[in-house]
């Protein structure tokens, strides 16, 4: 297994490379951390392009300060771009890349079969979307892609689609396009799966099954964690009685229930609880803003 540690140096090179995605069980700040990586790379100068895989791409817009993601990147400040994933656009735009077809092929009927094939078979609608992000990748156009992806539970089909693609077509354009995927994906200076958890139960089990899932299926070549939501440590001995002793006495027991949680995590990077945050978009923000610290 490939862990990224705490070190500033790791930030900084994960940021370096062209292809993040993002996951984590559902709540855990999955869509906030994606935004934080993003902002964090763009606001280093690099030229970045933040797009949500599954869903209608809400949760890492808001994050973004947008009120609606796009099939077009659309940009949110300066070197940041973010768009949403549609499949049926993705797959128009890969036949028209793919076969030359020109824009009103999209109104045939052909089209509008491999639509709903796209739809409804789950392998295809992983090839698709996958393609389509590392399309983006692949172009050169950006100098860092960041992928808010799906929870753990579906990632591994996400990203074994160029491996399901080769299974199923040894020869042709198809299989070329399985082959490239394949190689950003094990390349582990070019891709990262940053897996987002924080010091609960279930997140920290559901993490840890999701490593040992990657070690046996391996299609992608680096992993990382990071913690999120990780209380600091106070000191709170010296505190009196009251209220304020009370909550002291509340903030200790959290942090030693989530220590516990903590340890049994391999090598990773901790991101606060932000106290206060009004906004998704002030979390991403302040969540930048802590991993721009480590970078500095």
């Amino acid at each position: 297994m490939i862990a990224c540690g705490p070190a500033r140096s790791s930030l900084s090179l994960m940021l370096d490379k062209r292809f993040i995605v993002v996951s984590g069980k559902g709540g855990v700040g999955k869509s906030a951390v994606a935004a934080a990586i993003a902002k964090s790379a763009a606001r280093a100068g690099r030229n970045t392009l933040a797009l949500s895989i599954v869903g209608n791409g809400m949760g890492l817009g808001a994050h973004l300060g947008m009120t609606a993601l796009e099939f077009r990147p659309q940009q949110t400040e300066p070197n940041l771009h973010a768009l949403s994933i549609d499949r049926s656009k993705a797959l128009v735009e890969y036949v028209q890349i793919q076969v030359g077809l020109p824009s009103y092929a999209t109104f045939t009927p052909a089209i509008r079969a491999f639509d709903v094939l796209a739809s409804t078979a789950p392998a295809i609608r992983e090839i698709v979307t996958m393609g389509k992000v590392l399309w983006e990748v692949k172009t050169g156009h950006w100098d860092l892609v960041v992928a808010d992806g799906p929870p753990t539970g579906q990632i591994g089909s996400f990203l074994g689609a160029a491996t399901t693609m080769a299974n199923l077509v040894s020869t042709g354009r198809v299989a070329d396009q399985a082959k490239w995927m394949r190689e950003i994906q094990m390349d582990p200076e070019a891709s990262e799966l940053v897996l987002v958890t924080v010091p609960e139960e279930l997140p920290t089990t559901e993490t840890i099954e999701t490593l040992e899932w990657f070690d046996e299926h391996p299609v992608v070549a680096s992993r990382s964690i990071f913690a999120n939501r990780v209380l600091p440590r106070l000191n709170t001995d010296s505190i009196g009685s009251g209220v304020v002793a009370d909550a002291a006495s509340l903030h200790r027991s959290l942090t030693a229930e989530q220590a516990i949680w903590l340890e049994r995590l391999p090598t990773h990077l901790d991101l606060p609880f932000l106290f206060g945050a009004e906004s998704a978009a002030a979390v991403a923000d302040r969540l930048a803003g802590s991993m721009g610290a480590l970078i500095r």
